[in-house]
């Protein structure tokens, strides 16, 4: 026999009853008059007005499928899968999962992944954490491999919001989850239980032997999570949230980044719904982009294009890139990004937002704890605790280890926060002191890799950081300096747009070594004249010379050899006047590489041999050690084998004593170089090695090109024409992506005389021109001999 239909009037009694209010209180806490809630109960009217339904709900604290009941019965409707079970309100409603969505785009990685594994064996409960920022689409992913995975549980499919960031209301209590749970799964109102621990172990008693998916939508934490966690396998759990849950045992986390640009464009296009618009569109790209390639910023931007037809995609973009703040530009009636991003802004305690607010003051792309410590003005172990904690609410994410980046809309959305929030005081302090570290350090760092000395006045106290890293040695120096670059960059970027000159001079000398080893030596020559100009401006000649110093250098490394001099006699010229003698023994040492390069070789060993009497002056070893080695490397230029390898191993033996791997590495290869030219090839082939290897370990792509092709001239002469062949092509290779036109012409000439060794003497001559252009451009001494060599290569001029 059919059980007879749920009325709303016996619903309502029943969970009036269970929440222990009487008609009046009902009516007050609900905001209706007690006459409406006495004709609903005594079934004089039917049904209820939908808000009236909505307040009565509200008022008996109702979440999740037992709300959708109670206000589908009291507007006369049932839910699909509904049925009766033989007591008041004792209804089921076991599929109520959302509508899935036409629209949703990609993620195919992440569902095939949740559909592998989503019913485990050994009966245990498949639990899968689905986590990412406020609009990366959590719960349109849950609800949508909810509905693929929906004929494995024929027990039904639950969805239940948690509320921990609705706007105006408070995470649901586990207890009144249970109760809503329950009343999903057809237990009467007036048999659940009061407690927590007894409506958990009723709801796994209703549960036991079923197979059911469950998704809780938007959970505040794993607290809230676990009492609702069937007991029996065969379930499916699918938990979202903006939090990482890592307290929540034996769950599979499933963090969804930002959507690939492709699937991003794709999605915009879906949502516009424009005739003819594609997502190789170019505006369609730039859109996408623009909005971080998030999932909620794309829709309402999408949405915003199919509801303005007469908007051009190509002018919403650049209103997009135009705007100082974005986010108020990614809005639909009341929903917006910003509003999103807020919800888990107000999660944080105040030392938290006020982090998060500096954070989106920081010029560059990452933060670890030392930057963070002096950019809110604490200690190491709070700045640690803070990033983790906003790491922990998705609102920052961990490239790598202990190293931090804010998504491009919530860093805008941060920077916003900071400026209406915080004073123009406190703002500009922030970021002072994020600079004062970083200049800081960036010295560090520098005086353990650069080959010298600056000579360079101490920093006052006041702008030494509180917590800084320890540099130890060059390689954790270049570790810091590499990890930081992007953000050093970054720093002297906002110091050159806000016309902090000294901050220049000095940020740049601070890059200085890594930009000569890094490269690009493009961007260095950039950096280091914007220095130069920085300097003259406020009538700096220390910082003048220091800088005109390390652009000869980088002049030097591109083979621009006469603007390498140009620079270099500038800066040793401001030292001389100075009476700097640390500056004008770094600069004669540059200088004596330079005459060396382009074959003046008196003048480059006088200026080596003057540099090294300064050096021994000032008892600088190391600065003693270089001006060695490329005195050993003019002599063996000259031909002076014995003192040429005299005067390598002293270098080497200063460089060992200081272990210094780099400068070791250096000596080894001339002193390769010399060993070649007297005939010892085992000898030269162990030293070269040595070098490629120690170039190789610390990441110095310049001069292992140049090992490289030494190494590729030892193979030639020794008869190895195919390891010949690859150490030049591998140079070559590096060479180009560094811009090093010297290396690029030795590997070019490498290339050319092993073509020449098997026979090919057209290609042979085609590559040996190709290099003879590059030395002749860059002004280096091997242009004659090269112009030679191709004279030779051609024969005798015909007879007349």
């Amino acid at each position: 026999m059919a059980e007879p239909p749920v009325t709303f009037a016996a619903l309502l009694r029943e969970l009036r009853t269970e929440a222990r209010l009487t008609q009046e209180e009902l009516a007050e806490a609900a905001g209706v008059s007690p006459r409406s809630v006495s004709d609903l109960e005594r079934g004089v009217n039917l049904t209820a007005r939908k808000d009236t339904a909505r307040l009565l709900a509200d008022a008996l604290s109702l979440f999740g499928p037992a709300r959708a009941q109670f206000e589908a019965v009291a507007r006369g409707r049932s839910l699909p899968g509904w049925a009766g079970t033989g007591g008041a309100g004792a209804a089921t409603a076991l599929r109520t999962l959302p509508r899935d969505i036409t629209s949703f785009t990609g993620r195919q990685q992440e569902l095939e992944q949740l559909a592998e594994t989503a019913v485990p064996s050994g009966g245990v409960v498949g639990i899968h954490a689905i986590g990412g920022m406020a609009g990366i689409g959590k719960t349109a992913f849950a609800v949508h491999a909810a509905h693929r995975l929906a004929p494995r549980f024929p027990a039904g499919q639950i969805f239940l919001p948690l509320h921990g960031h609705t706007p105006g209301q408070r995470p649901v209590e586990p207890g009144d989850a249970l109760a809503s749970l329950l009343l999903t799964a057809g237990v009467a109102a007036g048999q659940i239980p009061p407690g927590l621990e007894a409506r958990m172990a009723l709801w796994r008693d209703r549960l036991a032997g079923r197979q059911l998916l469950l998704v809780l939508d938007d959970a505040a934490s794993s607290e809230q999570v676990r009492p609702l966690l069937p007991g029996v396998g065969g379930c499916l759990v699918l938990v979202t949230s903006r939090r990482h849950l890592t307290a929540l045992e034996d769950a599979t986390a499933i963090s969804l980044d930002t959507l690939p640009p492709g699937q991003a464009a794709a999605l915009l296009v879906r949502l516009a719904a424009r005739p003819g618009l594609s997502p190789a569109d170019p505006a369609v790209g730039e859109i996408a982009r623009l909005c971080g390639y998030l999932p909620l910023a794309i829709g309402m931007v999408a949405r915003q294009m199919h509801h303005h037809p007469a908007w051009s995609l190509g002018r919403r973009a650049a209103e997009l890139a135009a705007a100082v703040d974005r986010l108020e530009l990614m809005a639909t009636e009341n929903l917006s990004v910003a509003a999103a991003f807020n919800l888990s802004y107000g999660d944080l305690t105040e030392d938290q937002q006020r982090l998060f607010r500096r954070l989106g003051l920081h010029p560059g792309a990452d933060i670890d704890g030392y930057a963070a410590a002096a950019l809110d003005s604490t200690d190491l172990s709070a700045a640690r605790r803070g990033l983790e904690a906003l790491y922990d609410q998705y609102l920052l994410i961990e490239p790598a280890q202990g190293r931090y980046r804010l998504h491009d809309l919530i860093r805008e959305h941060a920077r916003a926060l900071a400026g209406r929030l915080d004073p123009d005081d406190d703002r500009d302090g922030a970021t002072a002191r994020l600079l004062d570290y970083y200049q800081h350090t960036a010295a560090r760092a520098d005086a353990l890799i650069a080959r010298q000395a600056r000579p360079a006045p101490a920093p006052a106290d006041d702008t030494i950081p509180a917590a800084v890293p320890a540099l130890a040695g060059r390689e954790q120096a270049l570790g810091w300096a590499r990890a930081e670059r992007v953000s050093l960059l970054a720093c002297l970027d906002h110091a050159t747009g806000t016309g902090q000159h000294a901050r220049v001079i000095a940020l740049t000398a601070g890059l200085a070594g890594l930009l000569a080893l890094d490269g690009p030596w493009a961007d260095a020559i950039t950096r280091h004249t914007a220095a130069i100009q920085a300097a003259r401006y406020l009538g700096d000649r220390l910082g003048q010379a220091g800088a005109l110093n390390d652009l000869g250098d980088i002049r030097r490394l591109t083979g621009d050899y006469p603007a390498a001099a140009q620079a270099l006699e500038q800066a040793l010229g401001i030292y001389r006047d100075l009476g700097d003698r640390r500056g004008q023994a770094n600069a004669l040492h540059y200088l004596g590489y330079v005459r060396m390069s382009t074959g003046d070789y008196p003048a480059a060993a006088q200026a080596q041999e003057q540099a090294l009497d300064i050096y021994r002056d000032l008892g600088d070893r190391r600065g003693q050690a270089n001006a060695l080695h490329y005195l050993g490397a003019v002599w063996w230029s000259t031909g002076d084998y014995p003192v040429a390898a005299q005067a390598l191993e002293q270098a080497l033996d200063i460089y060992r004593d200081l272990g210094d791997r780099l400068g070791q590495a250096d000596a080894l290869h001339h002193l390769g170089y010399v060993r070649m030219s007297t005939g010892d090839y085992p000898a030269a082939a162990q030293a070269l090695e040595q070098a490629l290897g120690i170039y190789r370990d610390i990441g110095d792509r310049g001069c292992e090109a140049e090992a490289l092709n030494q190494r590729g001239a030892l193979h030639r002469v020794s008869g190895d024409l195919a390891q010949a062949q690859g150490c030049h092509q591998r140079a070559l290779d590096l060479a180009r992506a560094i811009a090093s036109s010297w290396d690029e012409a030795h590997a070019l000439a490498g290339l050319g005389r092993c073509a020449l060794a098997v026979g090919h003497a057209t290609q042979a001559e085609a590559l040996l021109r190709q290099a003879l252009e590059i030395f002749q451009r860059i002004g280096s001494a091997e242009a004659p001999d090269l112009l030679a060599e191709l004279d030779a290569l051609a024969g005798p001029p015909p007879a007349h």
